[in-house]
């Protein structure tokens, strides 16, 4: 604690200098918390001239991030800036993609989740209760949970679009499966076994193995769903990851029931 960390040049990083920060804290599991010397509008715009585009490890390590990633690697429903990653599943959607769920009047409703840099750790520990999640903010407000529980009380079904709003829905629905207006942090862990809620369909792409996410997708599609959908994936030449293909994941034990 208290070193110090400059990024950039000071020609580079902002018109009054170098974006310089001191380390308050360093945790466990690699993460660090930092104080900025800039705040407010100066930080923000030191950030967007020194940073980078947050591309996974298994893209940003095989070559440099490019001009096209700017767009591609972002929703063209985004919002709020916080998050380490993009919500990779929605990145399938286009204006027209959009324009086609409007024609079928199917609803859409908007919710915020700040991913954390623990969306790329791997499970290393031998039993899954020893993995520590990071915790990540949420924001699902009133007018959006009386809506969603308003669709699944006339007999509607949730579809979430990536695992990122899946986790957050569940951490804000209640024991009955309400969902309830959510603003904080949420480490929430699901793992085979779990007791799903609040969602009824997964859209999502094909994820690590070993990896909090095929955990989640197992315990809401089943283990030997998922295996078959990864064999016929491979076997297929589909394409893995943030930039691959998607699948839509009907919960175990809700399957077979009409739309």
């Amino acid at each position: 604690m208290g070193d110090r960390i400059a990024f950039g040049h000071s020609a580079e990083a902002c018109m009054i200098g170098a974006l310089d920060a001191t380390v308050v804290e360093k945790g466990e599991g690699g993460e660090v918390e930092l104080a900025f010397d800039l705040s407010g509008a100066f930080l923000d715009e030191a950030l967007h001239t020194v940073g980078h585009i947050p591309l996974p490890p298994y893209i940003a390590s095989k070559r440099p991030e490019d001009a096209r990633d700017r767009s591609d690697y972002q929703t063209i429903y985004a919002d709020q800036e916080g998050a380490v990653a993009a919500p990779t599943a929605g990145l399938h959607f286009t204006p027209q993609l959009m324009a086609a769920l409007d024609e079928a009047g199917i609803s859409r409703h908007f919710v915020t989740l700040h991913v954390g840099a623990g969306t790329f750790l791997p499970v290393k520990a031998d039993d899954t209760a020893d993995h520590k999640m990071h915790s990540e903010i949420g924001l699902v407000t009133e007018d959006v949970a009386a809506s969603l529980n308003a669709v699944r009380a006339r007999g509607g079904r949730i579809v979430c679009v990536g695992t990122t709003s899946l986790r957050l829905l569940e951490s804000a629905a209640d024991a009955d499966g309400l969902i309830q207006p959510w603003q904080g942090p949420t480490d929430i862990f699901i793992t085979p076994g779990y007791r799903f809620r609040a969602v009824d369909i997964l859209m999502t792409n094909f994820h690590l193995p070993r990896s909090t996410l095929f955990m989640l997708v197992s315990a809401f599609a089943g283990f030997q769903s998922m295996h078959d959908a990864y064999a016929h994936a491979i076997g297929n030449g589909y394409r893995f990851y943030s930039y691959g293909d998607s699948s839509l994941l009907f919960r175990n034990d809700v399957q077979g029931v009409p739309a």
